[in-house]
C-alpha cells in the first residue's frame, strides 16, 4: 500500500496558523521602532516612510537628499546561535551590518527590513530574532519597517535558519563622505570593535569547535567568560557616535572617509575609501586588541591571516584632517566609543600597509 501523500499545507511543512501568530506576537517589538515618519496605518502589503522636510529630522538640513541603501547578512554566524541555541544577538548583528555601511557615506538609517529563512516556524526562535532586530534598529535610530519569514522545510535543515537585512538611509549631497577628499597626511581613527562582529566564522567553527573540540558553554584560555558568550558578542552599530562627529560641523566635516572594516579586515576594507593616488598605513601596536583574537592566534592562524580575515578590534575608520583629529576623538569617547588613532595617510597607490 503505497503512502499517503500530504493534502494539506501544514503536512507539507508549512502552518500558516502559526505564521499568523507569529504576526501578532512580534508586533509589538516592531512598533517599538516607529517614529512619527512611520505611517502605521497604511501599507496592508508594505511600509510605509514619510520622507519631506515639514519635520524635525530633516528641517533646514537636506537640501538635496540623496537615498542610499544597503544589503547584507550574518553568514554562518547563525551557525552558532543555532548551536547555542541563542538568537537575539545576531539579529543585532543583521542591523549593524548593514547600517554601518550605510553610514560611510554620512547616511542617517531610516528604516530597516528582514528576510528571515527557515524549515519551519519557531515561535521562541523568530521572535526573539525579531527582538533582537528591534534592537538594532532602535541603536540605529531607524524604523523596523517590515519583513518576511520564509518556511522551507525542504530547503534547511533541522536548526538551520538564515538572515538577510535591507537598510535605508539618507544624506545631504553637499555633505556625503567619500574618497575624493582624501589626501596625504589624514589621520586614521580607529573605532573599537566589540570582538569577531559577524566576519570569520567558518573559520572560527572549523577551528575552534571543529578542530580545537571547545565548548561554547564552557571559559575557553584566557576569555574570561564562555566561549559562546565570546563567539555572540554583537556587532558594534557606529551610527549614533559618528553622526554626533559629522553634525558637530555646521560646513562640511573635516571627516574624508570612512570605512566598516568587515570581512577582509583592515587590508581589504580600507582601499574601498581610499583614491588611487594614496596609501593607508597602519601601525600595529596603537590599539589594544581583545582576546578573542589571541585565541584563535593560540590555536594557530598566523598574523597575517588575522589581519586578512578579521577586524583585529577595530571595526570602523575615520580618515580625518589631523587639525580635527584631537576634537573628534573626545566626541566618540563622550559617545561611548574607544577611539584610536591607528595610522595615517600618505601618497602611494591605494594599498594599506599594515607595520
Amino acid at each position: 500500500m503505497s503512502a499517503r501523500h500530504p493534502t494539506t499545507y501544514r503536512e507539507a511543512g508549512v502552518d500558516l496558523d502559526a505564521a499568523e501568530e507569529l504576526v501578532r506576537r512580534i508586533g509589538p517589538a516592531v512598533r517599538s521602532t516607529y517614529g512619527p515618519q512611520v505611517l502605521a496605518s497604511h501599507g496592508g502589503f508594505a511600509g510605509c516612510f514619510r520622507l519631506d522636510h515639514d519635520n524635525k529630522l530633516f528641517a533646514g538640513t537636506l537640501r538635496d537628499p540623496v537615498l542610499v541603501s544597503c544589503t547584507d547578512g550574518v553568514g554562518s554566524k547563525v551557525l552558532i546561535a543555532a548551536r547555542a541555541r541563542r538568537y537575539d544577538t545576531v539579529g543585532i548583528d543583521l542591523v549593524a551590518m548593514s547600517v554601518n555601511d550605510l553610514l560611510t557615506c554620512g547616511a542617517q538609517p531610516l528604516f530597516f527590513l528582514d528576510y528571515i529563512a527557515l524549515p519551519r516556524l519557531e515561535a521562541e526562535l523568530v521572535g526573539a530574532l525579531v527582538e533582537g532586530i528591534a534592537a538594532g534598529c532602535k541603536e540605529a535610530g531607524c524604523a523596523l519597517l517590515g519583513g518576511e519569514t520564509a518556511e522551507m522545510p525542504d530547503l534547511y535543515r533541522r536548526d538551520h535558519f538564515d538572515l538577510a537585512g535591507f537598510a535605508v538611509g539618507v544624506v545631504d549631497r553637499g555633505r556625503m563622505i567619500g574618497p575624493r577628499a582624501v589626501r596625504p597626511g589624514d589621520d586614521l581613527i580607529g573605532l573599537a570593535s566589540s570582538g569577531l562582529h559577524s566576519n570569520g566564522y567558518s573559520l572560527v567553527r572549523r577551528l575552534l569547535l571543529d578542530g580545537a573540540g571547545l565548548r561554547l558553554e564552557r571559559t575557553a584560555p584566557g576569555l574570561g567568560q564562555p566561549l559562546g558568550e565570546a563567539l555572540l558578542e554583537p556587532t558594534a552599530i557606529y551610527v549614533r557616535p559618528v553622526l554626533k562627529v559629522l553634525a558637530h560641523y555646521r560646513r562640511r566635516p573635516p571627516v574624508t572617509a570612512m570605512a566598516h572594516i568587515t570581512g577582509g579586515g583592515l587590508p581589504g576594507n580600507l582601499p574601498r575609501v581610499l583614491p588611487r593616488h594614496c596609501d593607508a598605513v597602519v601601525e600595529r601596536g596603537t590599539w589594544p586588541i581583545p582576546p578573542i583574537f589571541g585565541l584563535l592566534e593560540h590555536y594557530g592562524v598566523g598574523e597575517e591571516e588575522m589581519y586578512r580575515v578579521f577586524n583585529m578590534g577595530i571595526g570602523y575608520v575615520l580618515a580625518t584632517r589631523p587639525r580635527s583629529t584631537a576634537i573628534i576623538e573626545r566626541i566618540l569617547e563622550r559617545a561611548g566609543v574607544a577611539a584610536y588613532v591607528i595610522g595615517r595617510v600618505r601618497r602611494g597607490r591605494g594599498r594599506v600597509e599594515i607595520r
